[in-house]
């Protein structure tokens, strides 16, 4: 069987050593000092002044949310994994969906002001398939009307952007340390902001608002993770930069079997290097997506419509028309992608789909 992908595992004997320091110092969660370890290192390899490690990427949205006071409306795209919005809807706010670019599958920049009404409280962008949204027409567009600007980056861990890492722009930037990332903590995430005023704001949330054991700063959740997850995350980050190779490599191989008429690939941003963690190729109807998929399954390999449906033709997330987004929802098809994925495997996968386009 091929899945749409597998986690990274680093070797057992190395992941041990970590817990067994865990079980001599009897400290398994609440800041503990793997946690710290991470951090640290993690900021050392994005060169990034301050992180937050969390319990998952969705706590991350609802956090940098609540952090930046955001209320009423915030404009977002409907072509992402449904956390994206229903962290919007979670803390009380409306989304207000705008269409995507048919190409990069990102928030169309370019219809983001018409979007914008007095309600308007931020901007929060997915960089989709960690392919970097319009960045700089994004953060123009919130500069002059005052609105914040939140990043859903959880595809991005090595993504970098004008040879900095994505995770470094917006008022607040987020990302997802799942088990189905690149780089992953089993069930993890963080927040990212320049802002060390808000980066403290964010840690009393992160932590039910305590400011010492007996005294509280603001009204917080439990959002920290454990040394368990700590120690996962610190076992795979020296193996990132092989991951990512290794991922470059399987996209290029994808490419060359898929850069050809009735395959539409993804247009990647000018200005980055994005970090391969998905290969979406979006075919000409639902109906060959479809047969596709059902010659791929019954070969026992299993993509994924991801994603699928678009967001804005969900009942509970104030419908609205984005035809763009809907009509690539049905045609998009993400691959299987994951370290252990062989070069024949990669082969066996594409002769399937192009037997199944009549090639």
């Amino acid at each position: 069987m091929i899945p749409v992908t597998k986690p990274f595992l680093p070797p057992l004997a190395t992941y041990q050593a970590y817990v067994e320091g865990i079980w001599q110092r009897n400290w398994l969660t609440n800041n503990g000092p793997l946690v710290n370890e991470l951090e640290l290192k993690l900021k050392e390899y994005l060169d990034l002044p301050h992180l937050l490690f969390l319990s998952n990427g969705t706590v991350a949205l609802q956090m940098a949310i609540k952090a930046l006071k955001l209320e009423g409306e915030i404009i977002t795209t409907p072509f992402s994994y449904v956390a994206t919005t229903s962290s919007i809807i979670w803390e009380g706010c409306r989304p207000v969906f705008v269409d995507i670019d048919p190409h990069t599958l990102n928030i169309n920049a370019e219809l983001i002001e018409a979007a914008i009404t007095p309600r308007t409280s931020g901007i929060l962008a997915t960089h989709v398939y960690g392919n970097p949204c319009d960045i700089d027409a994004i953060q123009s567009i919130g500069a002059r009307h005052q609105l914040k600007v939140i990043y859903d980056a959880a595809h991005c861990f090595g993504t970098l952007y004008k040879g900095r890492s994505v995770f470094a722009y917006g008022d607040i930037s987020t990302t997802s340390f799942h088990a189905t990332k690149l780089f992953h903590t089993i069930e993890g995430g963080a927040v990212f902001t320049a802002n060390a005023e808000l980066l403290k704001k964010l840690a009393y949330l992160r932590n039910f608002g305590h400011d010492g054991p007996d005294k509280f700063a603001d009204v917080g959740i439990n959002g920290k993770n454990s040394e368990f997850h700590a120690a996962m995350g610190l076992s795979n980050l020296g193996y990132i930069d092989d991951i990512l190779k290794s991922r470059k490599n399987q996209s290029d191989q994808y490419t060359q079997w898929f850069d050809r008429p009735g395959f539409q690939l993804i247009t990647w941003s000018k200005d980055s290097k994005v970090n391969h963690a998905y290969f979406p190729v979006i075919l000409p109807s639902e109906a060959q997506l479809l047969k596709v998929q059902k010659d791929l399954e019954a070969n026992l390999i299993f993509p994924r419509r991801y994603f699928y449906p678009s967001l804005s033709s969900v009942e509970v997330f104030n419908p609205s028309n984005t035809p763009v987004a809907e009509e690539i929802a049905k045609r998009v098809l993400c691959l299987p992608l994951y370290y252990q994925l062989s070069k024949e495997e990669i082969d066996f996968i594409c002769r399937i789909v192009m037997r199944s386009m009549n090639y």
